[in-house]
């Protein structure tokens, strides 16, 4: 969870508006794929952040490779026509990855990964030799096999901090030695139609013998609020204990909702189900959600955040504890699952398997989709078509 919430911009977007842009990058994802679209391989691809991205954007992805069955569980049911390598990255040999694809070396348009972060990431303690930070190390092995057009890596901010700054350093160098022209920058998905506040550092390669340099794309200072992305979602409380069952959209639209044969509500474009109900916040979790401000930190517990209707969320991840840190701005509670997606700039559509703390790490986890998108379609047509 970020320390902050961040600064509210000069300007914000609507609400019809963001949905808008959710709604038709699902229709872009759904869409029939034309047989010389562009190519992807995902690594690290978790439950399908960045996958949703590139096909968003228009791509065609030829292989997922992630190890964690729940992630694979979720990835796989959204999407159902997309190979998947469930194991180990060390294990996975270029000889594989071509085979399974029907490839070539030199012919896949882009290789995407996002090495998990733990061992550089802000969250927590950075550790220079923690293991985890190897994993990037598998990354750069396929990637000097494959010899893809372009490369993607997606990595947190922490890497450029302090003595991460070493490390920095060497995955520069060792991703410069593969072959590839290499361009990092750190950017925040919020100024991407994200309505979460999430920088990330993104690294960007070309092929040396391509005659295009590497590149970002530009944000836009038009942000995307809490109010925006969630202000429809309305929940429905049944029972003494706070077992939140059933999910109302647009209660102007949809005044009351049918029900099913058990008598709970029926829900509303899948976004929320059975068993994925935050945990009950506490006395004293209730006590000092009202003793923050909107926007603000509790004075005592600093990972506290009553989040604020007028500005985009802080980042969400799972925490130590297992939650997010983030309450509601009305309510003493944490997030439903239908307003983490909304967070995270995945469509009401897209189904997720688990408990609400796997539905978190998940969401916690991933490249959020509609920033993933921005590059996808920059790397597109500012780079693969000007070969």
């Amino acid at each position: 969870m970020s320390s902050t919430a961040p600064a509210r911009a000069a300007a914000t977007r609507s609400r019809s508006s963001y949905l808008d842009i959710l709604n038709d990058a699902w229709a872009q994802h759904t869409a029939p794929r034309a047989a010389d679209a562009p190519t992807v391989i995902s690594t690290f691809a978790g439950c399908g952040g960045s996958s949703l991205g590139y096909s968003m954007a228009g791509f065609r992805e030829l292989l997922a490779v992630e190890w964690d069955q729940n992630a694979v569980d979720t990835f796989r049911l959204n999407f159902p026509d997309v190979l998947v390598y469930h194991g180990d990255i060390a294990a996975l040999s270029v000889e594989d990855c071509l085979a399974r694809t029907g490839l070539q070396p030199g012919e896949l348009d882009v290789f995407d990964g996002s090495p998990p972060c733990q061992g550089f990431s802000t969250a927590g303690k950075r550790m220079m030799d923690d293991p985890r930070n190897q994993l990037f190390r598998e990354y750069v092995r396929l990637l000097r096999g494959l010899r893809p057009k372009v490369f993607v890596m997606e990595n947190v901010s922490g890497m450029v901090k302090g003595k991460m700054k070493l490390i920095f350093a060497d995955i520069l160098r060792e991703l410069k030695a593969s072959g590839y022209k290499v361009s990092a920058r750190l950017m925040n998905a919020m100024y991407f139609n994200v309505p979460q506040s999430r920088e990330r550092m993104i690294f960007i390669g070309v092929r040396e013998d391509l005659a295009v340099e590497p590149s970002h794309p530009r944000g836009t200072r038009l942000v995307t609020t809490l109010r925006d992305a969630c202000g429809d979602i309305e929940y429905l409380v049944l029972g003494a204990h706070g077992q939140y069952a059933g999910r109302v959209v647009d209660a102007a639209r949809e005044p009351s909702p049918t029900l099913c044969k058990t008598g709970l509500p029926s829900f509303v474009h899948g976004v929320f189900e059975l068993g994925q109900a935050p945990p009950r916040a506490s006395e004293l979790k209730q006590k000092r959600w009202k003793e923050t401000p909107r926007g603000g930190n509790h004075h005592e517990r600093f990972s506290l955040n009553r989040l604020d209707w007028n500005a985009p969320a802080p980042t969400v991840q799972k925490t130590a504890t297992g939650s997010t840190g983030a309450m509601h701005p009305d309510e003493p509670r944490e997030l439903y699952v239908g307003e983490l997606k909304r967070i995270g700039s995945y469509p009401d559509a897209y189904q997720f398997i688990g408990t609400w703390e796997q539905v978190l790490a998940r969401i916690g986890n991933s490249v959020p989709p509609l920033f993933m998108r921005s590059i996808a379609q920059h790397i597109r047509t500012h780079i693969l078509e000007a070969l």
